[in-house]
């Protein structure tokens, strides 16, 4: 399920975009890949990050994957329900399974994403 509000990347992460504020996670489409959920790290409030630079890693029970950043800046919370409830990705991917909230660098970079007609044709190749 795409959610038409949101942006997307190539690595099936999306962004919210409110202000000078943006809120990450992963696709319904990652997450339905994924399979379940069962550890999720994430980068420490305070660490600033580069548009499609790795955030963090996730693994499920079928793999090991990198989680990579949308957008650029600076890290100012985390999802800590996280640490003690993965499956809340699986069980809400654009919702409490979010992982991470940005203060932005520059949102010029939402150019670089893919807009919700251009993500579900990249999903159903």
């Amino acid at each position: 399920m795409v959610q038409p509000e949101l942006l997307y990347s190539k690595e099936h992460e999306w962004v919210r975009i409110e202000g000078d504020r943006a809120t990450i996670g992963v696709t319904d489409y990652a997450q339905e890949a994924l399979g379940d959920i069962v550890y999720v790290e994430l980068p420490k409030p305070g660490r600033t990050v580069e548009q499609f630079g790795d955030i963090g890693v996730v693994e499920s029970v079928k793999a090991v994957s990198d989680l990579f950043t949308p957008i650029s800046g600076e890290v100012v919370e985390v999802n800590a329900a996280l640490e003690t409830d993965p499956a809340a990705v699986n069980r809400d991917p654009y919702g409490d399974g979010w992982l991470v909230k940005l203060k932005l660098k520059d949102s010029g970079e939402a150019k670089n994403l893919l807009a919700p007609r251009d993500y579900e044709k990249l999903i159903a190749e």
